[in-house]
């Protein structure tokens, strides 16, 4: 009888083994930078090399509905194109809602639009009216700072510190720290920016992983989540992964610069808002 049951125990051995939580190891500790400079150069070096690329993959939306406690999901295909240095396009779309998501920015503007019933919001500015991640979802330029894209500016007030695998690099402004980039010291590429608001008060940040070489000397993570929070409560209400599959340099025409990059008009929305000297207002419909 035992004979018998020998498979059968086996296989839910294998069953259980399977359902047990992977023990990450721990990250080897390499040694760091030695300055500020050394830090802000490596980081440029990939940042330097970007080239106009694609990607498709998969993204997973969590976010709160008033009067529910458990956060609501929502997973999308996304297409994403990037034309550095400003310019970007993220579309997801699931079953009957095409364009569920969009999230584009080019020079002179930037767009956040999103089709769920219980959000329809749209919103739009001016880069030169609203330079840090406060009151939006997810920022076009968190987006591409998470991808490595935007340049590092070397000009500002930036300190260097090391926490067991990471320097962490800090950027300050009128003497608050707005930014944190955790970098992993064997590979120099940033797994984690936290980004803060002019009181110093976290209002996103983006993790990063399983870096991918998109041409020589320019890679980027492929595995990107980030998180906002309501600064009140210092919680985290709204994430988006993003898991991206097939990554490649792209040509993008004149013709697609003109369609992908351009700010949609916002047509369908419950919500539409713009910016205007740092502050968001609801415009009439």
């Amino acid at each position: 009888m035992l004979g018998k049951l020998i498979p059968y125990i086996a296989a839910a051995i294998v069953v259980l083994a399977g359902c047990t939580p992977q023990v990450r190891q721990p990250l080897e500790i390499c040694p760091g930078k030695s300055s500020v400079a050394e830090a802000l150069a490596a980081l440029q070096s990939n940042s330097q090399n970007v080239i106009p690329m694609r990607a498709y993959g998969q993204c997973r939306f969590d976010y709160y509905v008033e009067g529910k406690k458990k956060p609501q999901r929502e997973n999308f295909d996304v297409r994403l194109w990037v034309n550095p240095p400003v310019e970007i396009y993220l579309q997801g779309d699931k079953a009957l809602v095409p364009k569920a998501i969009l999230l584009g920015s080019n020079e002179q503007q930037f767009w956040l639009s999103i089709r769920p019933k219980e959000i329809s919001k749209h919103w739009w500015g001016n880069w030169a009216e609203q330079d840090l991640s406060e009151g939006l979802i997810i920022n076009p330029r968190t987006l591409l700072e998470s991808l490595g894209i935007e340049e590092v500016d070397a000009q500002h007030d930036w300190s260097l510190s090391n926490e067991g695998p990471y320097d962490i690099i800090a950027k300050r402004q009128d003497g608050v720290v707005i930014k944190k980039i955790y970098i992993y010291s064997c590979d120099y590429r940033a797994r984690k920016i936290e980004f803060f608001d002019r009181d110093g008060q976290a209002v996103a940040d983006a993790e990063l992983d399983k870096y991918k070489e998109v041409s020589d000397g320019f890679s980027i993570p492929s595995l990107i989540k980030i998180k906002t929070y309501a600064q009140e409560t210092a919680e985290a209400p709204l994430s988006i992964t993003l898991n991206l599959k097939s990554i490649k340099p792209a040509t993008i025409t004149d013709l697609r610069r003109k369609v992908l990059f351009a700010l949609p008009k916002p047509r369908g929305f419950k919500h539409k808002y713009r910016v205007v000297n740092g502050k968001w207002y609801e415009e009439d419909q």
